[in-house]
């Protein structure tokens, strides 16, 4: 689902996903070359701080300066479009999938927006919203899938884009993105995984039935509340915290391990977040289906030991996304490690959707 979609007639435009977000622009770019996809490009640069706080926009200049720079950085010099399919932040977006009695397309207009409005804090007025009827069943119900964002926050990011030179061919909200790079096209509506998009400033979780989304939130646990907890435990800098993260981690959950007994408090509220919110899921919507798997990305999943650990916790599988697992690359490697590749897990379903943009 996306924003703003433009019509194409006639050609295939190259299209690259870009993921705007609180600290941080990273833009990917995939092609298709007969059955096979071929990743042009890739780069992300950092957004000065403040200049996006929770996903609004505060300082334009900067984000617009910033957009461009990474597009003329040596990183980029194989990106070969402005065309872009942008990200929206999910702590603005209202995802939800909603059931109504079984109706038109016409009729069913009407009643979705009345749902719509009443599960939301703000009016219909103040926002721009899409949706789309899902699978039908044999019962008298439909159901439907819906996202809303703010107006204020659309028009704030459509501006940035259109400064930085930029031609927006679609918005797309953060966990439709996600879930198009990590969850298999194939996966059907019975594959029910939590996505946690473990993230610099916080983490969200997506809840996708087989590859869509059925609820989203947002937690403060982020990986930079690990890293200020490993700062302040060993006296570190923040480049020594994210470097002994990554390279040590928790696989050794002995309590005479230093970094381990620094970060466990904040794990432990990440494992209740993470419980909370499988409980709800079972309780108030699918008391007959649980989620089979837990799948981590963002920064702050490249921490060592960390997918044991949770998976310990929760008694759940947990599994390190993969990005790829929809682009059909052939004998070709992935152009980035597993690590990195997190980082990108939005950027490249923007991406995917752009190099199949019009079909």
């Amino acid at each position: 689902m996306n924003y703003l979609n433009k019509n194409i007639i006639n050609f295939e435009p190259r299209i690259i996903g870009l993921d705007l977000s609180d600290l941080s622009v990273k833009v990917f770019q995939i092609e298709k070359n007969g059955n096979q996809d071929i990743v042009c490009g890739y780069a992300t640069t950092d957004i000065p701080p403040n200049s996006i706080e929770d996903g609004k926009i505060i300082k334009k200049e900067a984000v617009v300066e910033a957009i461009k720079a990474m597009l003329k950085s040596s990183d980029a010099k194989k990106i070969n479009s402005n065309k872009v399919i942008c990200s929206l932040p999910e702590l603005k977006a209202f995802v939800r999938i909603i059931t109504i009695p079984k109706m038109s397309e016409e009729e069913a207009n009407e009643a979705v927006k009345w749902e719509m409005e009443a599960g939301m804090p703000m009016s219909l007025a103040e926002v721009y919203f899409e949706w789309q009827f899902l699978e039908s069943n044999e019962d008298e119900n439909q159901r439907v899938l819906t996202v809303a964002v703010a107006r204020e926050i659309v028009d704030s990011w459509m501006e940035v884009l259109t400064l930085a030179g930029l031609d927006v061919y679609g918005l797309e909200v953060e966990s439709i993105a996600t879930i198009r790079s990590l969850i298999d096209n194939n996966a059907s509506r019975g594959e029910t995984a939590l996505i946690v998009d473990l993230g610099a400033r916080r983490t969200n979780f997506i809840i996708a039935e087989g590859v869509i989304p059925f609820f989203t939130s947002s937690v403060p646990f982020s990986s930079e509340s690990i890293n200020d907890a490993i700062i302040k435990k060993l006296n570190l800098s923040s480049a020594e915290a994210e470097k002994i993260k990554i390279n040590n981690g928790i696989e050794n959950t002995k309590k005479t391990n230093p970094i381990f007994a620094a970060v466990k408090p904040s794990l432990e509220n990440l494992v209740v977040e993470i419980i909370k919110t499988i409980d709800f899921y079972g309780e108030m919507f699918k008391q007959d289906q649980s989620i089979n798997k837990i799948i981590l990305c963002g920064g702050g999943s490249s921490m060592k030991g960390l997918p044991e650990y949770l998976e310990k916790r929760i008694k759940k599988d947990v599994i390190i996304g993969n990005p790829w697992i929809n682009l059909k690359l052939k004998s070709n490697l992935p152009p980035i490690n597993k690590e990195t590749s997190m980082r990108y897990a939005t950027a490249i379903g923007l991406a995917i959707r752009g190099s199949n943009y019009g079909n």
